[in-house]
């Protein structure tokens, strides 16, 4: 994922152009893209990272938008407006899935009117999406998003309902996640977070697996002999991304090929 590399991209030390190399070299099958980590999205450089995408053996996976459904008034619009053009982007360069997120829930506002409009927006770039055969996806984050239990995720699937929206799971962004509730937690929220992964795993069409420390080549925070059960558990055969939020203990350069490393081996013990 582009966001692995969120310590080098501000800096120019890694580039579009440079995650897709990395990539190729790690001997990966896709990346996941940011918004961020695009500089142009013209017809011409879109068509670059298409063909460099070709000549490495890569797919993209989805495309990812850092929207938030609960604004009002203009700001919603905008955000709306802003998830339809890369849902346009998608369907221009063959990416099937978007990502988008739910809606953060403002202070001093009941939560129900903030859930009714969130709706309305995912019905009108859901709908706008089933229109350009682009499946949207929604990825489960906590941080005061209402999307942060496995339950809240499948209210919001079975609410709007409709065969061009879908999950994206989140290994590390549930309640009860060193990353979605801070690293001092405790066994009781532990097991939240691998409840929640449990409740929402048969909805996913992909996974982004959250690493946080590994460098000792093992990731210390999320137990993933678990995860990868109740993966195989529901027959999960879709991506499975790496995803780095470690960098304040360790550059994303030397982390995220130990996490490829370390998934590659759990995939394998698991038979998956």
């Amino acid at each position: 994922m582009s966001l692995s590399y969120k310590d080098v991209f501000p800096s120019g030390d890694m580039t579009l152009e440079g995650l897709l190399e990395t990539a190729y070299e790690m001997r990966l099958d896709g990346v996941d893209l940011h918004t961020s980590a695009f500089s142009s999205t013209d017809d011409a450089a879109l068509r670059e990272i298409r063909r460099a995408c070709h000549r490495r053996g890569l797919a993209i996976s989805y495309l990812a938008v850092s929207n938030n459904f609960g604004k009002t008034d203009d700001a919603l619009r905008s955000d709306i407006e802003l998830t339809k053009k890369w849902t346009d982007l998608a369907q221009r360069m063959g990416v099937p899935l978007v990502r988008i997120f739910a809606a953060w829930l403002p202070k001093d506002e009941p939560e129900d009117a903030v859930w009714a409009r969130m709706f309305d927006a995912i019905r009108e770039v859901v709908h706008y999406a089933a229109e350009r055969d682009v499946v949207i996806g929604l990825h489960n984050h906590n941080h005061g998003c209402v999307t942060r239990t496995g339950d809240d995720v499948l209210r919001i699937l079975d609410t709007i309902d409709s065969p061009y929206f879908s999950h994206i799971l989140d290994t590390g962004q549930y309640v009860g996640s060193p990353g979605a509730s801070g690293a001092d937690r405790d066994a009781d929220a532990e097991e939240q977070l691998y409840n929640s992964i449990a409740t929402s795993a048969h909805r996913a069409v992909h996974v982004r697996a959250k690493f946080y420390r590994v460098a000792s080549g093992v990731e210390e925070w999320l137990d993933y002999p678990r995860i990868l059960r109740t993966l195989k558990s529901v027959d999960y055969n879709g991506w499975m991304s790496v995803v780095y939020e470690g960098w304040d203990a360790e550059p994303s350069a030397t982390a995220v090929p130990k996490a490829v490393s370390h998934l590659r081996t759990l995939l394998s013990e698991a038979d998956m």
